[in-house]
């Protein structure tokens, strides 16, 4: 009986070490990260110090983006090294708060949020937040956990699919009334994708996914200013002053910088030419500066980070951390693809940030903290054979 006892004391003491003493993060994704930020606040910087100076809000100086975006890194980057460390089986046990403080912070800024061209998206708490950008992350968490404890339920609809649908339209329709209904197809988006890697039954998915492309089209055409984002990006000759002002700048930027760019600082079209160049429409001044060389790095750069994603969430060990490694890959490399489609004019303009390099607070917090999650994922992977 001794020996029993002693025998189970030693095998549990055995897990718990395992448990505290993983392997190392993927230091080849800390090192692109970390590359992309120091990036980030040149470009941040290049982009906007003209706006600065003439741009009241700004006080007139011409650092102003450069400061605020060091501000967030200096806070973002410290917080994705610490999480790195943390298990990331803790957060699995947070699911139902992430869910809740996501649907409690988009309904304050319905009534509390800043009214900034035409919807309120932005709420104040000392620091100005984006909710919606949180809300992808705790949707996607919420998911991620209830998939991995329901997996043999999740081909039914009943227990699998209605569920996460209940969820998914509760936090895409909260954005809709922002009214912000790109970021409300994005986290559609997401949500099939996590549905579809959850196991849900492939003809549903089918049938949704019908069913939201109609939704999509009705929405899109059923507001002026939406209709003319759809029609604008295919032919922005139409309208070169209004809806099509913002592409054929950012055209008129791609193009000019060639094959090497015009150098660092000697954009053209952040001398007012162009709005949200420090931020939406960064990767067109960075072509500019940089050309298509330097575009194609920062693609490549991007396109790394979500394949080592999708290793760790293939090697994981734990269907959570896996489903999870595989929405952020996801989510991150699907932001990407906006914005530069955007950017290109493959999609309708969005105000989607560029990871890492685009100025604005929330996103920089939010892909640094998510990607602090892949990391601690990265640490907890089956041997290489």
């Amino acid at each position: 009986m001794a020996e029993q006892r002693t025998k189970k004391e030693s095998l549990l003491k055995r897990i718990k070490n395992a448990r505290l003493v993983r392997g190392k993060m993927d230091f080849s994704i800390l090192l692109v990260i970390s590359a992309l930020c120091a990036f980030g606040l040149v470009m941040v910087f290049s982009a906007s110090y003209y706006y600065a100076q003439h741009y009241s809000g700004a006080n007139n100086d011409s650092f102003y983006y450069l400061k605020r975006q060091l501000i967030y890194l200096l806070i973002g980057y410290p917080l994705m090294l610490l999480i790195s460390l943390i298990d990331y089986r803790l957060v699995e046990r947070l699911r139902s708060v992430f869910l809740a403080i996501s649907l409690l912070l988009l309904v304050a800024v319905l009534i509390w949020g800043q009214d900034l061209n035409g919807g309120k998206r932005w709420l104040n708490i000392g620091i100005s937040i984006q909710p919606s950008e949180l809300a992808k992350f705790g949707l996607m968490i919420f998911m991620c956990s209830y998939m991995s404890r329901h997996r043999n339920e999740m081909n039914t609809f009943r227990f699998g699919m209605l569920p996460m649908l209940i969820a998914i339209g509760a936090i895409a329709g909260l954005v809709m009334l922002q009214p912000n209904m790109s970021m409300a197809v994005i986290i559609g988006f997401i949500g099939v994708v996590l549905l579809y890697l959850g196991g849900c039954d492939i003809k549903q998915l089918l049938g949704l996914g019908v069913l939201a492309i109609i939704a999509v089209v009705v929405l899109a055409f059923a507001q002026p200013y939406r209709r003319a984002r759809m029609t604008s990006f295919s032919n922005p000759e139409l309208d070169p002053l209004g809806s099509g002002y913002q592409l054929l700048q950012s055209y008129y930027a791609i193009g000019s910088g060639g094959f090497f760019g015009k150098g660092l600082n000697n954009s053209y079209q952040k001398l007012l030419y162009m709005t949200y160049g420090e931020s939406d429409f960064i990767f067109a001044i960075l072509c500019e500066e940089f050309g298509f060389v330097g575009g194609l790095i920062v693609i490549l750069m991007y396109a790394w980070i979500v394949f080592r994603g999708i290793v760790i969430a293939m090697r994981c060990r734990n269907r959570f951390g896996s489903l999870l490694a595989a929405g952020i890959s996801i989510v991150f490399g699907f932001q990407v693809f906006v914005n530069i489609g955007v950017v290109t004019g493959l999609l309708p303009t969005t105000g989607q940030a560029l990871p890492f390099i685009s100025a604005g607070g929330t996103s920089l917090l939010v892909f640094l903290s998510a990607m602090g999650l892949l990391l601690s994922i990265s640490r907890d992977l089956y041997p290489r054979r």
